[in-house]
């Protein structure tokens, strides 16, 4: 299982908020390419850093902070928060995103998704499903579908989607423990490679993940508030 560790983006710092809410968040005053530097030193291949200020606004807003990561560093980085237009996407790629995560228009524009899932290959499009009590959720988490997460997923792995990246919005930033049981669910879609996301609080509940047959974790407030060592997620990739 590939460990990816999160790096979110609002004003240009590093900051984590609690269940994605925009008025809970804890500032990290720390640049984000030193943590960048820092997580490549101990080991780690993959990080997914996240537009927070794009993903409210609709439109990518820390495109700088990609470019200096993907300049200044060799990690494989999935970008992701404010990907709304054919612009977005061809600025994410064109400073250095290994892959991009579109949640918002895979909901509210599923033809122009589909359209990128073509023009770009599947192998660099992850599906974002994000959700609140099994409902997906969109722009930034600040709307709900009436959607239901495996229903969703069913239905654009039938289109060609192979990564979806899921985040139970009720867990995200609380180090309360991740969604084993939806994960148990969505990794019964075949052919679907399962991004797990929310509520990683230690490396037990990292192998908790890893056994329910995930591709991939992310880890994000974990290791930020020290739950997780930098020697232990060394161990762990």
């Amino acid at each position: 299982m590939r460990i990816i560790a999160a790096i979110d983006i609002m004003d240009g710092t590093c900051v984590r908020l609690a269940q994605g809410d925009y008025s809970r968040r804890t500032l990290y005053r720390r640049e984000p390419l030193d943590v960048a530097r820092e997580l490549e030193y101990h080991g780690i291949k993959y990080i997914h850093l996240v537009d927070l200020d794009g993903a409210r606004e609709g439109k990518i807003r820390n495109q700088l902070v990609l470019e200096t990561i993907t300049g200044n560093t060799r990690l494989k980085v999935d970008f992701s928060g404010g990907i709304r237009s054919d612009a977005d996407i061809r600025t994410a790629f064109s400073s250095g995103a290994s892959q991009v995560t579109c949640g918002s228009v895979a909901v509210t524009n599923p033809g122009k998704f589909l359209r990128w899932l073509k023009d770009y290959g599947p192998e660099k499009i992850i599906l974002g499903a994000d959700f609140r009590h099994r409902k997906v959720a969109t722009g930034g988490w600040l709307s709900a579908s009436e959607t239901d997460i495996t229903d969703f997923l069913y239905d654009y792995r039938s289109k060609g989607v192979i990564y979806a990246m899921c985040t139970d919005i009720e867990k995200d930033g609380m180090l309360g423990g991740p969604s084993v049981d939806i994960y148990k669910e969505i990794v019964r879609i075949e052919g679907l490679s399962l991004i797990a996301s929310g509520g990683i609080s230690s490396v037990e509940d990292v192998n908790l993940v890893r056994e329910t047959g995930c591709e991939a974790v992310i880890i994000g407030k974990a290791i930020y508030e020290g739950r997780i060592t930098l020697k232990e997620l060394a161990r762990l990739c």
